[in-house]
């Protein structure tokens, strides 16, 4: 099942309970964060490409001077993502077969950009993760290094929520309160005859 949500929605949220539920969960961004720590597979590669004041094999990624490159132009995020995303993909395929060998009913895959990089295509099943844009921007400001011209650099990345929940199998709000999204993500596992 894949998991998807734009920038501080509360994908985070929702994949923790998630896991609460005893389901296992793929977390893109950390693969990505451990791919871009202290000697991180894509660290060499990156430094190569942006330069070493971004870092060391030893020292891993600054990764907020690379989102403050990347997010203000396309060309060089689509070249990290030409880094990132095959090493993602290939985590991706072990956990996978990890879990069919452990015969899990199902896994849950926890993608930020999942329609944007066809992930959706690879799951039986979507759930997106949406809050409205004003609780977005409030959540999202509160995280270091981020500024409102970065947020929206970053929105423009990605598709807009209601496209993402239009082609969702479940749209889960966030901003009701973490029992009731908790509560609606219970009744939808339920229906699916996924607990």
């Amino acid at each position: 099942v894949g998991l998807t949500g734009s920038i501080a929605t509360g994908k985070s949220t929702a994949a923790t309970m998630l896991r609460r539920l005893n389901f296992q969960v793929h977390d893109s961004d950390k693969a990505a964060h451990q791919l871009m720590g202290p000697n991180g597979n894509a660290v060499e590669k990156i430094v190569s490409l942006f330069g070493d004041e971004l870092g060391d094999k030893d020292t891993g990624i600054n990764r907020i001077h690379l989102g403050n490159l990347v997010f203000s132009d396309p060309a060089k995020r689509f070249l990290l993502e030409q880094i990132l995303h095959p090493l993602i993909f290939e985590q991706k395929q072990q956990f996978i077969k990890h879990n069919r060998r452990q015969r899990k009913k199902a896994v849950f895959l926890d993608v930020p950009l999942l329609f944007e990089t066809g992930g959706d295509r690879d799951c039986d099943r979507v759930i997106t993760v949406w809050c409205p844009l004003f609780l977005q921007t409030a959540r999202v400001l509160r995280r270091q290094g981020m500024t409102e011209e970065k947020f929206f650099s970053i929105v423009k990345s990605q598709w807009p929520q209601s496209d993402k929940c239009d082609l969702s199998d479940m749209a889960l709000p966030s901003s009701l309160g973490q029992a009731e999204t908790c509560r609606r993500l219970k009744r939808w596992l339920r229906i699916e005859n996924l607990i």
